[in-house]
């Protein structure tokens, strides 16, 4: 174990905004408060979902704070569901904790909540470790429904697969029936000769957040803060300080002792990279620049045949023609260059997949319809030299970001294309979510 020299104590079940309905902390918040404070670690465990990791991971380290990544999953055992923290000690735990919360999203049937089973866990351990949860967790679930033998079953069998990768959590909220629970726990890790560590559920940054963070929950539960039946927390849910936490768990000094010492096993924080695209042609022997130019050079031949030239004098084909070449070539050096050639072609391969299997595409819209190549690549229906649109609001050398295209597919087909993009690119394919925020009055109008 390592010496402490000084008070420290590490928040492990900070819940951020990406905690739905249930977090209400503010990564640049954190972040802010870690660097002012001069906070040592910090983790994340946010419920059934990572979608906050990387960014967390990046603010808390340019705090020159140590970001620790964890989530809680949901898990299903004995006919009951319940909240499991997992963390991971290093890239191959987080790639499992990914397995498990896509797992929970993914492998359920349509009318359930996101959940693992036990033997999913069991089998994606390596890299984890495991902490029993809070008395509204899945030990605590069934420790209220009497069934104590069960929990003992269950840590006996938690303990043989994770051995020292695994700890009782103590938690001292003032709710209800926390102390019932924590007893049992203490008894529970004598018994089995388990550690216990003391932790403490965050939900937002400042005490006097309470009555905010209660309006939030009515509004995800489609409840008001009037109605007396309805999950309510005690007014302990902030980020308190070392001192605090000290004071607080004074008569168990081995649970605030694990509780500091936990840092010392993580090695691993996710960190930003540069966006890999497959190679869209399957072949080393050609270039994926040559096949771009190709390709769209023999899709602008076609398009100016169809939709151009048809309609222009004779004597101003060749100067017309050379606009558009020009034009073609120009897209083609900055798409190069910015080795986005890939993504021009990927784009490309799946709409025309579409449209070859009836399935109704959009003509385009958004910045990318001022590109020549999308449209000679079939990916927009527009001519953006006809109605004189510009390719650089697209894509240019000072855009930081990588573009996107904006693209619309039937409704009612629009499975059949993510079908065709899983089985061409394999388990790599996943989709994106959009976050929206909760205003103040449409928070109003929830709340009532």
């Amino acid at each position: 174990m390592h010496e402490l020299t000084n008070k420290q104590f590490t928040h492990l079940k900070i819940h951020t905004q990406y905690s739905i309905c249930e977090g209400a902390l503010k990564t640049a918040d954190l972040a802010k408060y870690c660097k002012t404070n001069k906070i040592r670690a910090v983790g994340l465990c946010d419920s059934n979902n990572l979608c906050g990791a990387l960014e967390f991971s990046e603010f808390v380290a340019k705090s020159k704070t140590q970001p620790i990544i964890g989530t809680q999953i949901n898990i299903e055992y004995q006919g009951l569901s319940g909240k499991i923290p997992l963390f991971a000690k290093d890239l191959e735990g987080y790639k499992n904790l990914i397995k498990l919360s896509s797992k929970s999203f993914l492998e359920i049937k349509d009318n359930e909540e996101p959940h693992c089973k036990i033997d999913d866990i069991e089998s994606n351990c390596e890299g984890l470790i495991l902490l029993t949860g809070s008395f509204d967790g899945l030990i605590g679930k069934l420790f209220f429904k009497n069934l104590t033998d069960e929990i003992i079953a269950l840590l006996k069998k938690l303990k043989k697969t994770f051995n020292d990768n695994f700890y009782l959590e103590i938690q001292r909220h003032n709710d209800d029936g926390e102390k019932l629970f924590e007893k049992f726990l203490l008894n529970v890790s004598n018994k089995l000769e388990l550690p216990i560590i003391a932790t403490h559920e965050v939900f937002y940054l400042d005490k006097d957040m309470h009555e905010a963070h209660d309006a939030y929950l009515c509004v995800g539960e489609k409840t008001y803060v009037n109605v007396k039946d309805r999950r309510k927390y005690s007014d302990e849910h902030y980020l308190k300080t070392a001192e605090e936490m000290y004071k607080l768990f004074h008569d168990l000094p081995d649970a605030v002792k694990n509780n500091a010492n936990f840092p010392f096993r993580i090695s691993y924080r996710p960190k930003n990279s540069v966006p890999v695209l497959p190679n869209i042609q399957g072949s080393k022997v050609e270039s994926v620049d040559n096949v771009l130019i190709k390709e769209s050079t023999e899709g602008l031949k076609e398009k100016l045949n169809e939709y151009v030239f048809p309609y222009c004098n004779k004597e101003d084909l060749k100067k017309i023609s050379n606009t558009y070449n020009e034009r073609l070539k120009h897209e083609i050096n900055i798409i190069s260059k910015m080795k986005y050639a890939s993504y021009f072609l990927i784009v490309s391969d799946y709409i025309k997949w579409a449209k070859k299997n009836d399935i109704p595409v959009g003509p385009g819209r958004g910045s990318g319809a001022g590109s020549l190549v999308a449209w000679a690549l079939s990916i927009t229906d527009i001519d953006p030299i006809k109605f004189d649109l510009i390719f650089e609001r697209f894509l240019n050398p000072d855009r930081i970001s990588m573009p996107d295209f904006d693209i619309d597919f039937c409704e009612e087909k629009r499975d059949r294309v993510f079908e065709y993009l899983k089985q061409k690119y394999g388990k790599g394919v996943a989709h994106i979510i959009t976050f929206g925020k909760l205003k103040a009055r449409m928070a109003f109008r929830d709340i009532g």
